[in-house]
């Protein structure tokens, strides 16, 4: 009888402890989702059009997301929260998966624009936006430091390994502008953004509050009014076409990457704050600018886009049960 009762006791533990976990899974996922949800809602009922969104999106990328990059990585020790390690591991897995996207596009397309926009849409990752989001919903404010240094090295090689897929495969390699790339890696104003901050963040340099409280302003308008242009993008009437490129890229974006790299990161002893940041910049979906820049390069635009739809679907249920998972056998 007694043993039966301490069974029970566990049992009925377990249980709690498995709604516990199921509930803040939620907390975290959907708020970020249900912003995009109403972007769609919005743009459907007309309350905001296209013009909205390419003028929002411009003021995300060039002036509320730098905003936002500098207000957590200036605040930030940056001899504390820099990890040399960690960003060869991102580097490493980022290229290895970008090689065997690529090797495995040919096997499905002979069609180079195809290929161009599969390769792109199964590597570049939302994390600016989303993982962002998803960060601050899991570990607070305090975590995005280590998030926007993360950003800060990401987001070179995401347009390096983009403008290589977009032109390679599409026999386009002798048109590419080099000098051109160069500049506009390096004017970027994530980048620039990222440079300002980081004397700041090393140097423990004294921002006046004035300044600061202006910054963080713009950096509260981020996540909103960027989710919100995300919901608006997300086309669902072409998602028929393309579906084979597009379900395949899905597959590798939000379950075959994210599965494996944080689970070598687990086997690395990343944990807790860690391993969540990376965890979220793999299993984000794929990034607006990835359509953009299919389109912008005469490559397969509708494959990009339909990527992007179903990733953005998807990604809602793999990262709440990777989040789930994860936290229910004490990783984060």
């Amino acid at each position: 009888m007694i043993i039966d009762s301490l069974s029970c006791h566990l049992y009925f533990l377990k249980y709690i402890d498995s709604m516990n976990n199921l509930i803040f899974t939620f907390n975290v996922v959907v708020p970020v989702f249900l912003l995009i949800f109403l972007g769609f809602l919005l743009k459907w009922r007309k309350f905001i059009n296209e013009n909205f969104i390419l003028v929002s999106s411009k003021v995300v990328f060039n002036v509320t997301v730098p905003a936002l990059v500098f207000a957590k990585l200036s605040t930030t020790d940056f001899r504390v929260t820099f990890d040399l390690k960690q960003i060869a591991f991102v580097y490493s897995g980022t290229l290895v998966f970008f090689a065997l996207t690529w090797m495995f596009s040919t096997f499905i397309s002979k069609n180079g624009k195809d290929q161009a926009s599969f390769i792109q849409g199964s590597i570049r990752s939302n994390y600016a936006i989303v993982g962002f989001a998803l960060v601050s919903n899991t570990f607070g404010n305090q975590a995005l430091g280590k998030a926007a240094i993360l950003l800060a090295f990401i987001m070179p090689l995401y347009n390096v390994l983009a403008i290589i897929a977009l032109t390679v495969p599409p026999k386009k390699e002798k048109k590419i502008g080099y000098k051109k790339t160069i500049v506009e890696i390096i004017t970027n104003p994530l980048i620039l953004a990222t440079l300002i901050a980081i004397p700041f963040s090393y140097f423990q340099i004294f921002v006046p509050k004035f300044l600061m409280v202006t910054v963080d302003y713009l950096a509260t308008l981020t996540l909103p009014l960027a989710l919100l242009g995300i919901g608006g993008s997300l086309k669902f009437e072409s998602i028929k076409k393309d579906s084979k490129l597009a379900l395949w890229a899905t597959l590798i974006k939000i379950i075959i990457i994210p599965a494996t790299l944080t689970y070598i990161a687990v086997q690395l002893g990343y944990k807790q704050e860690d391993l969540g940041v990376l965890f979220m910049l793999f299993a984000t979906p794929t990034a607006i600018v990835s359509f953009i820049m299919a389109e912008a390069m005469g490559c397969n635009s509708e494959l990009a886009g339909n990527i992007i739809v179903m990733t953005t679907l998807g990604s809602i249920f793999t990262i709440s049960i990777g989040l789930f998972v994860m936290r229910s056998i004490g990783l984060i």
